[in-house]
């Protein structure tokens, strides 16, 4: 959907602001707009306990942080690990659920050792744990859970070392469910189990039949990568019955997808699931724990809906629903009440990290009208004559879009045959520099007499971006927003200062990459997408800074080195008892050195390199020493720097 921008307001509050982009119903109780136009943040949810982000980021300028910047909220961690137990806690008792709540957070939603590790040490208190779906992080899971208390889910492929793995850190006093998710895993584990003389706590994984919709709808049923059928689960059972390793099995498991945005799907994915859980209790499994997986959605977009930005419920809702469902269905059935398990990453991470960025530049079509010139070409002509008809159509008939269209048509005619008589030579570069300008000219006159909230021709209505602007970001949409390219996610993105202005131009952003996707031109729009933001005019001189909002989730592990723009720098802030804050943790970026070695290059013989070629140029005397040097000079401190450009 693209967007026009309507008449100008003669008062613009910071109200304006926040309703045009949705601040107020994507932001929860963290965000919010203050009297200075600048974005306010509440890491703890408390609306007196604000940091003002221009004047955090102009701080931590003054730390030698340089942007594009992750500036991490880790009071926003603990708050959404308080509202997720909360909401679990208050539907038990509603519903008085015989059975308790644990979460664990899936690392590979943000494997940053500072997140993990906050994670862990907040969610001490619920006995908060970790989900594993690799070697390398069932070792980061073993390392830091020291509460015997705590779940550690794993997931994932398994080989032989990672179930001894598992089944010796059970002896060490963890807890390691080792969830079987193929059915040649269970072969490994009762191979291990007799190698060790010694089990793991074993869980299997469903694949149910409930269909998911949106982006992950094919992560269940029966094409789903992980999980196993009605006929495997019983195989299963049999086989650790026949291996004495039933006891040992504790866990049922199922996961439908990420961003569930429907919590219909979720019901009726509960309701197979419980099903399954009772019968295999009544076959004699000692399953005590079911562990429903991740999904619990964000709504990005504010909208409350079912669009895949979107979720059409809230935390509550979810937590009512999963306690209600398998509640019901073990009440039918008689059968013991299973302790509730989550593995939510989304709804914990997306909202403690927001990506600053600054713009370096805007471009846009050159639509300003050529003076007229002596002996012009007669189709520069009928391009001026067209551009004055357009202006001469009364108002009275605007709400008729023929008069638009047809001189719209004219000017693309006029156009097309200014290209080809410049390519047969007839028509000069500046004679066609005139053409295109009175094109774009004409364009730019027709939308200013677009009737308003009137039904426009796709055609014209597409004027709009044609002559919207390029804002040119100061980052790499494949380092610090993947998913914006690779799986079209929406994020919320807007000015952070300046909101008591109102926003009259139109944009998109392109980034720093030599490709054609390094760009965002996809907004949310309450529930719909828009092609361009409403963005304010870029003033020679001053920073104009932008912010990524709710990506604390997947963006960070997933970015990529393309055109060798790495990380940047990051932060994690915390509050402290006097109303201010204290820098937790620093994460320098990426030096172009860095960025150089992982892609095994040597920095030092790239330099050596470039030495001897120096030298060389000297002895034929082009290159003068002090030149030599500067240049080396550059060189090296370059090697030092961010791979971003500097203000």
């Amino acid at each position: 959907m693209n967007r026009k921008l309507s008449k100008h307001k003669k008062n613009w509050h910071v109200e304006d602001s926040a309703a045009l982009y949705g601040l107020n119903q994507w932001g929860d109780c963290y965000f919010s707009i203050n009297d200075r136009g600048h974005i306010d943040v509440s890491p703890n949810g408390d609306s007196n306990n604000k940091l003002d982000l221009i004047e955090l980021i102009h701080e931590l300028k003054g730390r030698n942080l340089t942007l594009p910047m992750l500036i991490r909220f880790d009071d926003i961690l603990e708050d959404r690990l308080e509202k997720l137990h909360n909401a679990f806690k208050v539907a038990i008792e509603y519903y008085n659920y015989k059975g308790s709540y644990q979460g664990v957070f899936p690392i590979k939603c943000n494997q940053q050792r500072h997140v993990v590790e906050e994670l862990v040490s907040c969610g001490y208190k619920w006995n908060f744990g970790l989900e594993a779906g690799s070697k390398a992080e069932l070792l980061i899971a073993l390392s830091l859970l020291n509460d015997p208390k705590a779940l550690l889910i794993c997931n994932g492929y398994k080989d032989q070392r990672y179930i001894e793995t598992a089944i010796l850190a059970r002896q060490v006093g963890r807890q390691p469910f080792v969830v079987i998710e193929q059915a040649e895993e269970i072969e490994r584990i009762i191979t291990a189990s007799k190698k060790l003389g010694a089990a793991p706590l074993i869980g299997i994984r469903a694949k149910l039949s409930s269909r998911s919709i949106g982006r992950w709808g094919n992560s269940v049923g029966e094409k789903a990568k992980f999980g196993l059928s009605i006929p495997d689960i019983l195989i299963t059972f049999e086989k650790l019955c026949t291996a004495n390793l039933i006891d040992d099995l504790k866990l049922l498991h199922f996961h439908i997808g990420s961003q569930i945005n429907d919590i219909g799907i979720l019901k009726d994915s509960l309701q197979e699931a419980g099903q399954i859980y009772t019968e295999l209790r009544r076959l004699g499994a000692p399953i005590n724990y079911l562990d429903v997986g991740g999904g619990l959605g964000i709504d990005y977009d504010g909208s409350k809906t079912v669009s895949p930005a979107s979720t059409n419920y809230s935390l509550q809702n979810y937590a009512n629903d999963v306690v209600a469902t398998i509640q019901e269905c073990c009440k039918s059935n008689n059968v013991q009440m299973p302790n509730l398990i989550t593995e939510s990453g989304r709804a914990i991470a997306s909202h403690f990290s927001i990506l600053i960025f600054n713009i370096l530049g805007s471009s846009s079509v050159p639509s300003n009208t050529p003076n007229t010139g002596q002996n012009e070409a007669l189709i520069v002509k009928n391009l001026r004559e067209t551009l004055d008809n357009i202006k001469k159509i009364p108002h009275s008939k605007l709400s008729d879009h023929t008069y638009l269209q047809e001189a719209w048509n004219d000017v693309l005619k006029f156009k097309d045959d200014a290209l080809t008589a410049f390519r047969l030579g007839y028509l000069g570069l500046p004679e066609r520099a005139k053409a295109e300008q009175l094109s774009w000219s004409c364009a730019k006159e027709i939308v200013k007499r677009l009737p308003k909230h009137e039904e426009i021709p796709k055609e014209l209505n597409n004027l709009h971006e044609s002559l919207a602007e390029v804002y040119y970001a100061n980052l790499s949409v494949f380092r610090s927003a993947p998913d914006t390219w690779a799986i079209d996610q929406l994020f919320p993105i807007m000015p952070i200062h300046r909101l008591d202005e109102e926003p009259t131009k139109l944009g998109s952003f392109a980034d720093l990459t030599c490709d054609s996707d390094g760009k965002i031109s996809s907004f949310i729009d309450n529930g719909n997408i828009k092609s361009l933001l409403e963005l304010h005019k870029i003033h020679p001189g001053e920073d104009y800074f932008i912010g990524l909002f709710l990506g604390g989730a997947y963006q960070e592990v997933m970015g990529n080195l393309h055109n060798l723009f790495g990380s940047t720098n990051a932060v994690n802030i915390r509050l402290t008892s006097r109303g201010k804050y204290k820098l937790d943790h620093v994460i320098r970026s990426n030096t172009k050195s860095d960025v150089l070695k992982a892609m095994d290059h040597d920095p030092e013989e790239l330099l050596e390199r470039l030495r001897i070629a120096t030298e060389t140029a000297i002895q034929k005397d082009k290159l003068k020493i002090i030149d030599a040097q500067r240049l080396m000079d550059h060189i090296e401190h370059s090697l030092r720097q961010s791979t971003y450009l500097q203000s």
